[in-house]
């Protein structure tokens, strides 16, 4: 019988090229023994973070050893969510998230912080010797994603970032019709999200820190500032000192694909334009309207986005449509049809009627592939470390076009004609934190 610690010796040689015998979770049934527990630890159990650790534990081989938060209230809430799922007590619970990365006993570390913590945190775990589950997008900046994709391959580690629609089936199914090339010449992918239930976030002003909250480790390597709940929990993505706004929250997801689709990565250029139409004076710092477009060789991608509004094109109020010379194949979350490009009327191809989301969920199954991945140690998971640095710094792109207001042309490392567009590639991280060097 493999032990859970053969499996560690195993992952490290193989990880190495020193080995082939994988560590294999018994056949024939639900029942895993103790000894072949695969032992996760969560850093930040709030919000998705906690998610992803609910489709993990939906795998029997998978035991929850640790969890931590910055916030007392959560993580005690979370330990006893926890336990209530598994009938299992947390052992052990952290305010310190080094503290967990110590820890030898864990296996996989799912990182589920704010996005600026993101790159310290999973270098650090592919350091010690984890496998990692890092939600998206991978990091806050360009230089952060290409600092993490080094780290898991110096340290041979599996990564899997948490683009869980690139393990619904519907996606894959929606891109072998793009690939068919049964739509024609594609001149343009438009790609929106347009997010009604998203609300205006009224100005408040900084207040003392909440009793149990460590905020100091929550800012971490970012700029320190008095507490303000506006900045914390949910609503750090509309800040530029921790996310990136809509565009690195959604675009990771929905841009992923285009890019999939066109089988491209690096555009030639990029130009955006938007701002704080919808609510010009609430506390947010990304624009609630912008649109980004990305010019390659032969077509676009088009990103568009919106807070506040629902109606997005199509009908929808996210997805793509690649708008090909023969029809549009349009796909989001909830399925996926193709449009006949009519000319006088006649159509010049046969209409694709909606084919519905099937598979049981994209996130439990992209937890199943990263977990399959681990046991074979095949770092190439569903949404590997490549794909996920991929897109992070293409979302980035474009919200540094917006922000500079230029047109800028990238070589794939950085802009070739605006000096203040290459400011915006690595961050200024706050003593004493530093940005890791591989």
């Amino acid at each position: 019988m493999t032990t859970r610690r053969d499996f560690i010796k195993q992952a490290s040689l193989i990880g190495a090229g020193l080995t082939f015998s994988p560590f294999i979770i018994r056949a024939g049934g639900n029942s895993v023994s103790a000894s072949d527990k695969i032992h996760v630890g969560l850093i930040g159990c709030n919000g998705m973070g906690f998610s992803d650790l609910q489709a993990f534990l939906q795998n029997p081989e998978i035991e929850c050893v640790a969890l931590c938060d910055i916030d007392q209230e959560v993580l005690d809430r979370r330990a006893s969510d926890t336990e209530k799922m598994t009938g299992k007590k947390v052992k052990h619970l952290y305010k310190d998230w080094r503290q967990l990365i110590d820890n030898k006993d864990i296996d996989v570390v799912i990182v589920g912080t704010p996005d600026h913590w993101h790159c310290l945190q999973m270098i650090a775990a592919c350091e010690a010797g984890k496998d990692v589950y890092c939600e998206k997008p991978l990091g806050n900046s360009i230089t952060e994603c290409n600092l993490m994709v080094k780290a898991a391959k110096k340290y041979n580690r599996v990564v899997q970032v948490g683009q869980w629609q690139r393990s619904d089936p519907h996606w894959q199914d929606a891109m072998a019709f793009v690939h068919s090339g049964q739509l024609g010449k594609i001149r343009t992918v438009r790609v929106f999200s347009y997010q009604g239930w998203c609300p205006s976030i009224k100005v408040l002003p900084d207040e003392e820190t909440p009793a149990g909250v460590d905020y100091d480790m929550w800012l971490g390597p970012a700029k320190k500032r008095p507490f303000n709940r506006n900045r914390y929990h949910f609503t750090f993505r509309w800040f530029w000192d921790y996310a990136g706004g809509l565009m690195t929250d959604w675009g990771v997801h929905l841009l992923d694909y285009a890019l999939y689709g066109m089988n491209v990565t690096t555009p030639k250029s990029i130009m955006a334009s938007g701002g704080k139409f919808g609510y010009p004076d609430d506390a947010c710092e990304t624009p609630d309207l912008l649109q980004a477009i990305y010019e390659f060789d032969g077509f676009t991608v088009l990103w568009d986005h919106a807070i506040g509004i629902d109606d997005g094109a199509y009908g929808r109020n996210h997805g793509l449509g690649f708008v090909g010379e023969n029809g549009t194949l349009v796909v989001d979350r909830g399925g996926w049809e193709v449009i006949p490009e009519r000319v006088n009327g006649n159509a010049r191809m046969e209409a694709v009627p909606l084919k519905q989301a099937y598979g049981g969920g994209g996130l439990n199954l992209h937890v199943k592939n990263h977990l399959e991945c681990i046991k074979r140690r095949d770092p190439n998971c569903n949404a590997s470390i490549e794909i996920g640095a991929h897109i992070a710094k293409f979302s980035q792109l474009g919200n540094i076009a917006y922000r500079t207001g230029e047109k800028l042309k990238w070589d794939g490392t950085h802009f070739t004609n605006s000096k203040d567009a290459n400011d915006y590639l690595t961050p200024h991280y706050r003593n004493p934190w530093k940005l890791p060097k591989i």
